[in-house]
C-alpha cells in the first residue's frame, strides 16, 4: 500500500514538474525580442484603429491615456483642421467632419465613447494638451490657453470638477512669475498622484503641486530642486548650435513638456528646451538627470513652432511612458523633432535604441507629441501638424 502511494505521489510530482517546465518554456518563447543593445523591438499594427464612424476625421492627437480596462483615450484636437479635411461640414464633399475631441477606443480600435469639443461645455479647453483617466474612471482634460484649466469629467462626459486658477477674463497676458501660485496661465501639462491625492502641474520653470480634491496649493520647486523663490523669471537665452548639446543650465528650461511618476515614487520632468529629463523625489529633492539625443538643437533662432513655414521644431523630450514590468526597466520618450521613440534604460538614463523616422507611412512619424503604453506592452503614439493620427506598436516576440 505504501509503495503504491509512493509511486502515485512520484507520478503526480513528475507531472507537475513537467507542467511547470512547459509553462516556463512557453513564457521564454513569448519573451519580447531585443536588439543587440538590449532595446525591446516593436512593429506597427497598420490596421489599427478601425476607421472612425460618422464621417469623423482624425485630427491632432495631442494626448493619450490608457485606462484600467486597457481602453485607449485620446484627444482629437480639431482647432487646426484643414478645409479639405472637413469639407463634409458644408456638404461640399462626402468626407469629412470634425469629430468629438475626446475619443475612447477598445483594444480592437473600435470607438466606445466620444464627446467634447467647441460648444460642448463653456469651460472646454481651446488648446487641448493632456488627457488622463484615473483609477476611479474619471476623465481629466486640460489645455494650454490662458482660460483653459484642468477639468474632471465622468466617463460619459458630465463635468465633475473644475480646477480653475484662471486669470481674470480680459486681463493682459501675465508676465512670467515663478513665485505666483494662485493664478496660472498654462495648466495644460499635468499629472495625478492618486495615492497622495495630488495634482502636479509643470508651468514656466517649475513644478507645482496642488490638492487633487480642493485645488489648494501645497508645494513646488524649480530645476535641480531649487526653491520657488530662487527661480529666475528671466527668459533662458538661446545658444548657437554648432552640432553639440545645449549649455548647462540649473533652472528648468522651457518648454517643460511632461511630468511622470515611477512606481518607486520618483518624479520625471521633461525639458524640451534642454533635451533633458530631471528626476526628483515627490518632495522636490533632486535625484539625477539625463539627456535624450543631446546634440539635437533644443532652442534658439533656428527653432520653429507648430506650422512654422521655414524652421523645424527643436528639443527631444516631448512625452514619456514607462514599461509595465515590475521594475519599469524601460523609459519610452516621444521625440517630435527627430520623429522617433527613444528607448532608455530607466535607471541609468542610457539610450538603448529606438524606432520610427520622419514620414507618413505606417510606423513613421511627423511631429509625434503623445505616447502611452497598455498592460500588454503595446505602445500608442499620437501626432500633430499634418499627420494627425494615433498609431499602435505591438511587441515583437522572440522565437526562443
Amino acid at each position: 500500500m505504501h509503495t503504491w502511494i509512493f509511486w502515485m505521489a512520484f507520478a503526480i510530482g513528475s507531472i507537475l514538474i513537467l507542467a511547470v517546465t512547459s509553462i516556463e518554456r512557453a513564457q521564454q518563447r513569448q519573451r519580447q525580442a531585443v536588439d543587440s543593445n538590449g532595446a525591446p523591438l516593436f512593429k506597427v499594427d497598420p490596421f489599427w484603429p478601425k476607421p472612425l464612424p460618422n464621417r469623423w476625421g482624425m485630427q491632432q492627437v495631442t494626448g493619450i491615456s490608457v485606462d484600467q480596462n486597457d481602453h485607449i483615450w485620446f484627444l482629437n484636437r480639431g482647432a487646426k483642421a484643414d478645409p479639405d479635411e472637413v469639407g463634409g461640414e458644408n456638404n461640399r464633399i462626402d468626407c469629412c467632419v470634425r469629430g468629438p475631441e475626446l475619443i475612447e477606443l477598445d483594444q480592437d480600435g473600435t470607438v466606445v465613447h466620444a464627446w467634447g469639443g467647441p460648444g460642448y461645455h463653456p469651460l472646454w479647453p481651446t488648446a487641448l494638451q493632456t488627457v488622463l483617466v484615473d483609477r476611479q474612471g474619471f476623465v481629466w482634460v486640460a489645455g494650454t490657453a490662458a482660460q483653459d484649466s484642468i477639468l474632471k469629467f465622468t466617463k460619459d462626459g458630465k463635468l465633475a470638477w473644475d480646477f480653475d486658477h484662471r486669470p481674470p477674463k480680459g486681463s493682459p497676458p501675465l508676465k512670467e512669475n515663478n513665485q505666483q501660485t494662485d493664478v496660472l496661465v498654462s495648466k495644460g501639462r499635468f499629472n495625478l498622484d492618486e495615492d497622495a491625492r495630488e495634482i502636479y502641474i509643470i508651468n514656466w520653470k517649475r513644478v507645482l503641486v496642488y490638492d487633487m480634491d480642493t485645488g489648494a496649493f501645497k508645494r513646488g520647486w524649480g530645476g535641480h530642486g531649487m526653491p520657488l523663490n530662487e527661480i529666475s523669471d528671466d527668459p533662458i537665452p538661446g545658444y548657437k548650435w554648432t552640432g553639440g548639446p545645449p549649455v548647462e543650465e540649473k533652472n528648468f528650461v522651457p518648454d517643460l513638456h511632461f511630468v511622470e511618476f515611477s512606481k518607486e515614487g520618483l518624479v520625471y520632468v521633461g525639458e524640451r528646451g534642454q533635451n533633458r529629463i530631471e528626476v526628483f523625489t515627490k518632495q522636490g529633492k533632486f535625484v539625477r538627470e539625463f539627456y535624450v539625443s543631446p546634440n539635437t538643437p533644443s532652442r534658439g533662432e533656428i527653432c520653429g513652432g507648430l506650422y512654422h513655414e521655414k524652421l523645424p521644431p527643436c528639443g527631444t523630450t516631448y512625452k514619456l511612458a514607462f514599461s509595465h514590468d515590475p521594475q519599469q526597466k524601460y523609459a519610452y520618450v516621444a521625440d517630435g523633432t527627430n520623429d522617433k521613440v527613444w528607448i532608455l534604460d530607466r535607471d541609468s538614463g542610457k539610450t538603448l535604441g529606438g524606432f520610427g523616422r520622419n514620414g507618413t507611412y505606417a510606423g513613421q512619424f511627423h511631429w509625434i507629441n503623445a505616447i502611452a503604453m497598455d498592460s500588454k506592452g503595446n505602445i500608442y503614439t499620437g501626432e500633430v501638424e499634418e499627420n494627425k493620427r494615433i498609431q499602435k506598436f505591438v511587441p515583437v516576440m522572440a522565437n526562443n
